[in-house]
């Protein structure tokens, strides 16, 4: 999708400025050439990088709610923890 616009358009541009005859050969060539290039290139579409984007943000979201719950649970251990407790065998 990406790549194909992008061609679409260098071609269009190229088509205009070089409208004679060998202009279509040139045309092929310049086109053949940049596609060969986009595709030794590591490039994703715009809707693959938006999932992508959605996909880190929830991921963000349940990483910060497990933080949170950690937090409190290892604050609830400190807690118990310090509560001093009576000897086993004492009746208060």
């Amino acid at each position: 999708m990406f790549k194909t616009k992008i061609l679409d358009e260098l071609s269009g541009k190229v088509g205009e400025v070089l409208a004679s005859g060998p202009a279509k050969d040139v045309e092929k060539n310049v086109r053949a050439l940049l596609a060969q290039g986009f595709s030794k290139l590591d490039l994703v579409t715009r809707e693959e990088f938006e999932v992508q984007s959605q996909l880190l943000a929830r991921t963000q979201e349940k990483l910060a709610a497990l933080e949170a719950r950690i937090a409190e649970l290892e604050a609830r251990a400190s807690a118990d923890a310090a509560t001093p407790r009576s000897p086993a065998g004492e009746l208060g």
